[in-house]
């Protein structure tokens, strides 16, 4: 039993080392930071974008991008992101903005915004798949960064409960559309909620013309 533990946690260290590819090419630079989002998708909420630097001997077993983790083990590995992280910055923007600019606009206004809530600057920025426009620092896109680069997935980490929380809390104040559970997704029970209710103030109008 102990013997298969050990052989766990070995399997589990080489892969956090694998994921470490991109901080330790990219080390020469400086300060290496990740860069993912959460919330493109849903019909509700705001978009949230976080970037976090980690030392670069992090260990924090267990990282990896958020949407292959349960929220319970995001849950658990937040503040421990949080505690070990050299910096945290988190963006969001609303949903009357999104309708505004447009989701990916708007991604990339929550991605600046994290980036610039750093309390130090990095040197280096990983992204998740994309280059983020009016950004002076070096950008390297990585294609599923989240599932290859340790800061990409601390990042998605660090998005996805920060959302997730604020869904919950619309959740108390609007429970007819079950923002807890759904998270603000197009889910069946979710649009039969639009459709019985209405919009909230949460809503995206640009997402929900089909509906309501």
């Amino acid at each position: 039993m102990a013997k298969d533990k050990n052989s766990k946690l070995e399997a589990e260290r080489e892969r956090l080392e694998q994921m470490k590819v991109y901080e330790k090419e990219y080390a020469s630079f400086g300060l290496v930071c990740g860069i993912d989002e959460v919330g493109r998708g849903p019909l509700a909420g705001p978009v949230v974008a976080g970037a976090v630097i980690l030392p670069l001997d992090c260990n924090i077993l267990y990282i990896n991008d958020s949407k292959k983790l349960s929220a319970k083990k995001r849950e658990e590995l937040y503040p421990i992101i949080l505690e070990e992280a050299v910096s945290v910055g988190i963006g969001m923007v609303s949903p009357q903005r999104i309708d505004e600019i447009n989701i990916l606009q708007a991604t990339y206004e929550a991605m600046r915004e994290a980036i610039d809530k750093l309390s130090i600057k990095p040197d280096i920025l990983l992204n998740d798949a994309v280059t983020i426009p009016g950004v002076s620092i070096r950008q390297v896109p990585i294609i599923k960064g989240d599932g290859k680069s340790i800061s990409i997935a601390a990042a998605s980490i660090v998005a996805k409960v920060t959302r997730d929380k604020l869904m919950e809390e619309y959740d108390k104040i609007m429970p007819e559309y079950s923002f807890a559970s759904n998270k603000g997704y197009g889910t069946a029970a979710h649009i039969a909620a639009l459709k019985e209710h209405g919009p909230t103030p949460i809503h995206r109008k640009s997402f929900i013309r089909n509906y309501v």
